[in-house]
């Protein structure tokens, strides 16, 4: 089972250092076996020691040079960082990404054995046309995507659930992972508007292994509450 925290653009490094130290002693006085990702922003990149993996929200893909505002490998090799979440929704539909660029970024960290945890996922407009149109709509976001890469996860998140409190029903949520999993033998995790209060039932459906959540991470002791209920899944 796999869990993981996406932060966004939240917390500063002490913060993060605080969360991760209480996350981790949870980790490692419990003896989990779920696979814990946390991924902070770049400016709280730091050594946390074991537990919990870091990654990446975002990179540039290239090692280093004039890309004003971007970070490269160098970056993150500073602090040992070899998972990345790529495709996220903020980053197509806020700030622009196109599917080409995407598959760019892929294929660069797949080419350097990078964990890469992949998102797509649907507006509203979309899911009201159905579930053809929904799934003709996700292989839009598949062009170009290894979907069996061995170091690739991949993260449905439902745009219109993402911090709004809305979320699939348990029938659609195993309706789209089941015609997902037709597509990529790889774990499937759930995103959106996931919470300690819904995500036993999310993560009992067949072919959810596991989740990424958004606000409900920011505190270290739901995050915790949620790593529980992945190991009793």
């Amino acid at each position: 089972m796999i869990v993981a925290a996406n932060f966004k653009t939240n917390k500063t490094r002490a913060q993060t250092r605080d969360y991760m130290d209480e996350v981790n002693e949870y980790i490692r006085a419990e003896n989990v076996e779920a696979h814990v990702i946390v991924f902070p922003p770049a400016t709280a990149y730091d050594n946390y020691g074991q537990g919990a993996i870091q990654g990446a929200q975002n990179a540039y893909a290239v090692e280093n040079g004039a890309f004003t505002g971007e970070i490269g490998l160098d970056q993150l090799k500073e602090f040992g960082i070899k998972t990345i979440l790529i495709g996220h929704s903020e980053r197509r539909h806020i700030l622009g990404e196109s599917q080409e660029e995407i598959a760019f970024k892929f294929a660069y960290f797949q080419s350097l054995g990078y964990e890469i945890v992949y998102c797509i996922g649907e507006q509203l407009e979309t899911r009201k046309l159905g579930e053809a149109a929904l799934m003709q709509y996700i292989e839009t976001q598949l062009v170009g995507i290894d979907m069996e890469y061995e170091k690739l996860i991949i993260a449905y998140e439902p745009v219109w659930a993402i911090g709004t409190g809305l979320v699939p029903s348990n029938e659609d949520i195993f309706s789209i992972h089941k015609a997902l999993r037709a597509k990529t033998s790889r774990p499937l995790l759930y995103g959106g508007s996931v919470k300690v209060n819904n995500m036993r039932e999310i993560v009992d459906l067949d072919n959810v292994d596991g989740v990424l959540v958004g606000g409900a991470s920011l505190y270290a002791q739901s995050f915790c509450e949620m790593i529980k209920i992945a190991e009793e899944a």
